[in-house]
């Protein structure tokens, strides 16, 4: 069953790209909301969410933000004068979409926080260029689809929770396993990676359904699952999967698996996916300066040893190949809703006995412990100065002539209490 929202506020990735949009550091934000920068750092990431007047002003901040952003965005052209359309013909079920904020293209900005060699375009020249499809179509949908570069379908109100993730998950599911397969190199990991993060999308669905992109969400867990340092102790990921079949495929992964997963995954998200370096930054929990860094590496070793792929529209083709090639498992919707009720359900349980065992092992120690102070005994010392203590040695002659004498002696009477003079 899905959890509810715990909060008002936009998703994680969403406050951070509207804090770089008013070109604020962590430390100013910090400082004009009142609180220490690690506190920002942790609201950004979603570890935690601000409370009372600190909410309030941070969703003030984020709200403002977002207005203003959309404000700059470049109004939609007037449309051509025409006949005046009553009332009557225009369609109300059909409300205009929103405007979107204009996206940069990937392709054709300069990394930021990096070296440079070609010469940024002023953007008016930018924007009077005609904007060719060859990014998008260049390489297969299935790997390289992202929500930003093609309409997203619209959203019906008469759908119940449970068909709209069903139609999230069929649409991106195969899309998610062939990008998840180029970041790990394992098939087995790359479709359980999706499967855990459609079934924490489930769990979390009141919150997924209202981000601004519900596949990055999705995406961004199946990540972090699929590059858990964990996994290395599992018997069965010892051993690497079959290589493509292409030789070419093979080259190319074997020069990505040869990256870190940091640079692999930056890599990915840029030249594979098309995300612009802020997002991809967010996206990775990472400073922009370092993914710029870690993108100019990948770029750099995958030119040194594949000259040929050293133009990032190359390079953008052949990811999509390469992740197209091969015939990996999607997740079932319906399969996915009921693992996920089902291990929460157990997990649930689990947590209620372990909290049951703490509680009655507690009221067990209260119930036997003692109820007085009983201190400690003192350690034993050591005392010097006192003779050993002997054994009884042999008797001398005068000791065992009095013994005899005692013996003979009456022991009991009146006499014994009288003293006797010799």
């Amino acid at each position: 069953m899905p959890q509810s929202p715990a909060t008002s506020l936009p998703s994680p990735k969403e406050r951070r790209r509207l804090r770089e949009a008013k070109s604020l550091s962590q430390a100013a934000l910090a400082a004009r909301l009142g609180v220490s920068r690690e506190t920002v750092r942790s609201w950004e990431r979603g570890r935690t969410n601000p409370r009372g007047r600190t909410h309030e002003a941070y969703a003030r901040f984020l709200t403002t933000a977002a207005e203003e952003q959309t404000g700059k965005t470049a109004p939609s052209p007037a449309p051509a004068p025409g006949p005046k359309t009553t009332p009557a013909s225009a369609s109300p079920a059909s409300p205009a979409p929103p405007a979107s904020p204009a996206r940069r293209n990937p392709r054709t900005q300069p990394t930021e926080g990096a070296r440079s060699t070609t010469r940024p375009e002023p953007p008016a020249k930018r924007a009077a260029k005609p904007q060719t499809p060859t990014a998008v179509t260049a390489a297969p949908a299935a790997v390289t689809g992202h929500p930003h570069r093609r309409p997203a379908p619209a959203r019906r109100a008469d759908l119940t929770p449970a068909q709209a993730f069903d139609a999230l998950c069929q649409e991106t599911a195969p899309t998610l396993v062939r990008q998840t397969y180029l970041l790990t190199g394992r098939r087995t990991l790359a479709q359980e990676a999706v499967e855990r993060a459609f079934q924490q999308a489930w769990q979390r669905w009141p919150e997924v359904a209202v981000d601004r992109d519900p596949a990055g969400w999705v995406r961004a867990a199946a990540h972090e699952y699929a590059l858990s340092p964990w996994h290395r102790f599992r018997p069965g990921l010892h051993f690497p999967d079959a290589p493509p079949a292409e030789p070419a495929d093979r080259v190319l992964f074997g020069v990505l698996l040869s990256l870190s997963p940091a640079q692999r995954r930056a890599l990915l998200l840029y030249d594979g996916i098309g995300l612009d370096l802020p997002d991809t930054a967010a996206e990775t929990e990472a400073s922009t300066p370092a993914t710029a860094n870690r993108l100019l590496y990948a770029r750099e070793l995958i030119a040194e040893r594949l000259p040929d792929l050293a133009d990032p529209e190359t390079l953008h083709r052949r990811l999509g190949e390469l992740g197209a090639a091969e015939k990996l498992g999607v997740p079932n919707p319906e399969r996915v809703r009921v693992t996920g009720e089902r291990r929460a359900r157990l997990w649930t349980r689990a947590a209620i006995a372990l909290t049951t065992l703490i509680v009655g092992a507690t009221a067990l120690t209260l119930r036997t412990a003692p109820t007085r102070y009983e201190p400690p005994q003192a350690p034993g010392k050591a005392i010097s100065g006192v003779p050993a203590r002997m054994g009884p040695g042999p008797l001398t002659h005068e000791d065992a002539e009095l013994r005899e004498k005692l013996r003979a002696e009456l022991t009991t009477g009146p006499h014994r209490l009288t003293p006797q003079s010799k």
